[in-house]
């Protein structure tokens, strides 16, 4: 016996017909009647009297349907419960470097919404959805990682990386008279790395290795002196100040782009953390990134 023959059960005994219980209840006509056989089976019972003109109840399935409709109800009231719950818990959010200014603002009307302090790179916020830690994260996924970790991705943001050099010179540089950092702690710049390397196998900028964490902070701006060239920033050294004696040039030729994306879990079905999904990117402003640059599997290429 199954709670869907229940229901079905009461729903022929309010109809006291198949055809329109059928309707009701947006099944085929010869399931719901091969349920209900299924029911009496299992009961041992007959619960309808049927002929091509009309359907009554037994007296057996007039005794049982009240106990029939109190289970319906208690498995519905646990439902209702179970989706009340699931929307009181807060979203888990998520991020690296940046946030929506009005996030909070935003989502207010759809969820309580938990933005994680613990900032991680972009391959372990992904990560941390996959496996349940977070419901929802901003970072640079390639399609690769979505398929790994069974993830959807939804564009929020795509922001054009700059280059800083030494001097006054602040005209455009070409991808091609670049410098790429790659630092040898993958924990940390694991998808920097893999970013700067299809940007340098595609534009022909030169790569130069470190190991010092120097994809940002004063290591950074120490090896744009050192270097004595133009050298591409990180999404996240976008963020930072840039020292008096040096400058940001634009890169072209073509332009590398950055894409941040809200991930979630294929497999969300929360109505509360779908709302922030939804609200989130509805009427987001991009730009036009059919010149840009942007590696082979970024999700919006």
């Amino acid at each position: 016996m199954e709670l869907r023959q229940l229901r079905y059960f009461a729903v022929v005994a309010e109809e006291l017909n198949f055809r329109r219980a059928a309707t009701r209840l947006r099944i085929a006509g010869p399931s719901l009647s091969q349920q209900i056989r299924a029911l009496e089976r299992d009961l041992n019972v007959r619960l309808f009297d049927r002929d091509r003109r009309s359907v009554t109840l037994t007296p057996t399935g007039a005794a049982l349907l009240p106990a029939a409709r109190t289970l319906v109800d208690q498995a519905d009231q646990l439902r209702r419960q179970a989706i009340g719950l699931s929307l009181s818990e807060p979203v888990r959010f998520g991020y690296v470097n940046w946030l929506p200014a009005d996030l909070s603002e935003r989502t207010a009307a759809v969820a309580q919404v938990h933005i994680d302090t613990w900032v991680l790179p972009s391959h372990a916020q992904a990560a941390r959805v996959a496996d349940g830690g977070l419901d929802l994260a901003i970072c640079s996924v390639q399609t690769t990682d979505l398929d790994k970790l069974c993830l959807d991705a939804h564009l929020l943001r795509a922001e054009p990386l700059s280059a800083v050099c030494v001097g006054s010179d602040t005209s455009a540089v070409s991808a091609a008279n670049t410098v790429v950092l790659l630092d040898a702690d993958v924990g940390c710049w694991s998808s920097w790395n893999r970013y700067g390397q299809q940007f340098a196998g595609a534009t022909g900028a030169r790569t130069v290795r470190i190991s010092d964490g120097g994809i940002t902070g004063p290591m950074f701006f120490r090896h744009v002196r050192r270097l004595g060239c133009p050298v591409l920033s990180s999404p996240i050294t976008q963020t930072i100040a840039v020292p008096a004696d040096l400058v940001q040039r634009q890169v072209t030729e073509p332009a590398p782009y950055c894409t941040w994306s809200l991930v979630s879990r294929r497999s969300e079905v929360r109505e509360n953390v779908r709302g922030v999904i939804d609200t989130l990117t509805t009427d987001t402003v991009l730009p036009d990134l059919n010149s840009a640059w942007l590696p082979m599997a970024d999700p919006f290429r």
